[in-house]
């Protein structure tokens, strides 16, 4: 007969509940690890901090008689082969369920914030880019796609999606964000989680919390906010993905908050998330998070203390390999330091997440459903969303001299280090960026067209040349024998065949931007912060000298996050924007350049117009904005939420149901859009709030609803908004407690979040008594397009 946690037919609180009673303190301690196999060893730079500092060499057969909680990165620590990761895999899943007397196999995690993060594996656009498609269900269908391919070879987590908001784009891991704005944010990250689970992954958010307010922009430098910011900005996307979406994991994040780390701050991780938000699923430690207690953050002199800070916080699993939750935390419990009851929690939590996978059923078995089959990562539906995703993320940001789109039969010069870079689609969570790099002479695995390539694909009849101009952004070894005299020289012959080059041209698509690195090693991603929004290198300076030629210049981005573009306003013909697209990000481009694709993509961040005002978001209150108390103007070039179009539309009058709602009332708001051109597209129609007066400050427009309209030539759809009142809601209280409080309101239609965008504006007042509201607001504009 067999034991009840064994009995599938149980819920799972009881059947974990009933192992966890079986289990000694080292078998529960157990739960709580997580191994790094092969990271020790792997030679090259650190792809986590204090890797090669803590982390040790895993001796297996010692842990494997207590258990293991999980196994961290099987395909992305080293180049492995699908088909042999996989059976590589099961093969340590069925040595670790035999090596302990409950046959409890492993959590296998890996990183898939731009796709499965294994070689050969779907590259799909970086979460920056998914921001500017304002499109949460093709999101959503990308994060299935991802996520039945690491089901498919055994993977049971995946650690994504980021939902820090932007709140400085110096930082590294903007590209690694959606957006700036939380409502976006929330929604279209929403939108992955659902998507990551339907497939059997648990979706793992990050990071917990205020890791993208860091002061100066800086990788794990401290926070300083306010509660009101923290409950207006950092949080909603956490709630919203947890409640709509039904996350079950969170990642504490590195910083500390006003003092307190995250991996030890029990108000997030235990009073907010836990008891007031109801979350019920595991709290996961960033890598080596909780040796950063100790090291990093000194509030711990002693692995044993790390260990039990993290543990009375909340956390329930060290990541990537165990250190504080082994034999420190043991000895601390047994010396009654700290209560078996906190292991006892958190072990539980472990236990019933793994029961809900699957793990603890009689007919678990080691063998994926790949095997034994081929393996084929990159299959044809995943290049074809990412294509998707790509085009959708394309934003025209302008198209003053109508360059756009490209003739037929031109003479076209293209320029610039990334022009026939592939390195220039891939963010730095991809394995050619993240991994690849230490390994110069591996394959990327996957084809990713350039857009020098895809030009060519796409305009067979046009006469294209191509001139690099100037070095690749980042840090580059010089040659050997090089001296400060020849690069000199040769930076001076790349720039006069770039001059030539683009002379002898109707058009000059200059192709610039980033390359993605880690920790220093590029110019955006992990550790790559910007000192100003200059763009990087000596990229700036061939702008110049391009459009000094006369011949009209097109620019195309490839960046991880926003530059400043004011210097080149009015000059340049037309310009392009894209967010490390991916894989199918140069077809994408070149698709939009020829005019084959309708661009429909709108910023997830601002474009600012100088380097100086920063940190900036369009999240502002009156005092935010340019005045006349100081001569820094933050006023971006390009708003959040713009982009253009190569057809036209009109935003006929809205109508709502009631100018006048109580404080927990609703409306509905009904909009026609009208395609007036000749091209097939695609509208972003943007509602925003505007709140005159307020008990705290507050912004002077904010997002709260949003919706893709694709129109035919002449053709119109009606957009119905239902506006609840708890949109209008705002930290209030000191505690960031929020209030719905009476008095008048403007919904704003527009087509950005600039005034001069804005189509439409409607009235509208909220009567009644003020509410106080909390997690279970309305947190969702509700939107039909008929």
């Amino acid at each position: 007969m067999p034991h009840p946690w064994q009995n599938t037919s149980l819920p799972a609180e009881d059947r974990a509940a009933d192992l966890l009673s079986r289990m000694t303190l080292e078998e529960k301690l157990a739960q709580l690890a997580g191994v790094w196999p092969g990271s020790e060893s792997t030679e090259g730079e650190d792809v986590a901090p204090l890797q090669h500092q803590v982390n040790e060499e895993v001796d297996l057969d010692a842990l494997l008689p207590h258990g293991l909680g999980q196994l961290t990165r099987p395909f992305g620590t080293a180049p492995v082969d699908p088909g042999e990761g996989a059976a590589a895999l099961a093969r340590t899943q069925a040595r670790v369920a035999a090596g302990n007397r409950f046959g409890i196999p492993a959590v296998a995690h890996e990183e898939c914030l731009t796709g499965f993060f294994a070689w050969g594996a779907t590259v799909f656009p970086t979460p920056l880019a998914w921001g500017a498609t304002f499109d949460p269900a093709l999101v959503g269908r990308a994060a299935e796609l991802i996520g039945a391919s690491m089901r498919a070879v055994g993977i049971h987590q995946g650690l994504s999606p980021v939902l820090d908001v932007v709140r400085d784009p110096r930082w590294g891991r903007t590209e690694e964000s959606i957006g700036e704005d939380p409502y976006l944010v929330g929604t279209i990250g929403t939108a992955y989680v659902r998507g990551l689970q339907s497939a059997g992954i648990i979706a793992t958010l990050k990071h917990f919390a205020g890791y993208s307010a860091s002061r100066g922009a800086r990788n794990h430098a401290p926070v300083s906010i306010g509660p009101r910011e923290l409950a207006d900005v950092i949080l909603p996307p956490f709630e919203m993905a947890l409640r709509d979406g039904g996350a079950r994991s969170v990642m504490h994040s590195y910083n500390d908050l006003d003092g307190v780390p995250s991996a030890a701050n029990r108000y997030l991780l235990t009073d907010l998330l836990r008891e007031r938000w109801g979350f019920t699923g595991t709290i996961v430690s960033d890598y080596f998070g909780l040796s950063f207690l100790e090291l990093h953050h000194r509030v711990a002199d002693t692995p044993a203390r790390a260990a039990a800070l993290a543990l009375e916080a909340g956390v329930d699993v060290e990541l990537p390999a165990v250190r504080c939750f082994a034999t420190p935390l043991r000895d601390a419990v047994r010396a009654g330091e700290v209560p078996e009851s906190l292991v006892d929690a958190a072990a539980l939590r472990v236990l019933r997440q793994k029961c809900e996978l699957g793990l603890l059923d009689p007919d678990w078995s080691a063998t994926p459903p790949a095997l034994p089959q081929v393996v084929d990562l990159d299959p044809p539906v995943m290049r074809e969303v990412a294509r998707q995703l790509a085009e959708e993320s394309v934003v025209l940001l302008a198209n003053e001299r109508e360059a756009l789109p490209l003739a037929p039969g031109t003479r076209i010069a293209v320029v610039g280090p990334l022009a026939d870079d592939p390195a220039a689609m891939l963010g730095c969570y991809t394995f050619p960026r993240h991994v690849g790099v230490e390994h110069p002479d591996l394959p990327l695995g996957i084809d990713v067209p350039t857009v020098l390539a895809a030009l060519r694909a796409e305009l067979p009849d046009a006469a294209l040349t191509h001139a690099e101009g100037c070095a690749p952004p980042g840090p580059a070894a010089a040659p050997p024998g090089a001296t400060a005299t020849s690069a000199a020289v040769a930076a001076e012959s790349r720039l006069a065949r770039a001059s030539r080059v683009a002379a002898d041209a109707d058009v000059c698509v200059a192709v610039l931007g980033d390359r993605s690195g880690l920790f220093g090693r590029g110019t955006s991603g992990e550790g790559c912060d910007a000192a100003d929004l200059e763009l990087p290198g000596e990229q700036g300076a061939l702008l110049d000298t391009l459009l000094a030629t006369g011949t009209p210049v097109v620019l195309v981005l490839l960046t991880g996050r926003p530059y400043a573009l004011g210097r080149w306003s009015g000059l340049l013909a037309a310009a392009v924007q894209a967010f490390f697209p991916g894989e199918e990000g140069g077809p994408a481009v070149a698709a939009v350049l020829s005019g084959r694709v309708n661009p429909s993509g709108r910023l997830p961040v601002s474009v600012p117009y100088t380097t100086g005002g920063q940190p900036w978001t369009y999240l502002q209150p009156p005092l935010g904005l340019r005045g006349e108390a100081s001569n820094v103007d933050p006023t971006p070039l390009h708003a959040f939420g713009h982009g253009l179009s190569y057809t036209s539309f009109s935003w006929e009058r809205p109508e709502a149901d009631a100018a006048t709602l109580a404080t927990d009332g609703e409306t509905t708001l009904r909009l026609t859009v009208r395609n007036t051109g000749e091209r097939p597209g695609t509208e972003v129609v943007q509602l925003y709030l505007h709140q005159p007066v307020a008990r705290t400050v507050r912004p002077v427009t904010r997002l709260i609803g949003y919706t893709r309209v694709p129109l035919a030539p002449g053709e119109s759809a009606e957009v119905h908004f239902t506006f609840h009142a708890d949109l209008a809601s705002y930290p209030g209280a000191p505690d960031g407690g929020r209030i719905v409080g009476p008095g008048p309101l403007e919904l704003r239609l527009a087509a950005s979040s600039a005034d001069a965008d804005v189509r439409h504006t409607v009235p509208l007042t909220l009567t009644g008594p003020e509410r106080a509201v909390d997690h279970r607001r309305r947190l969702v504009c509700e939107v039909e397009v008929k």
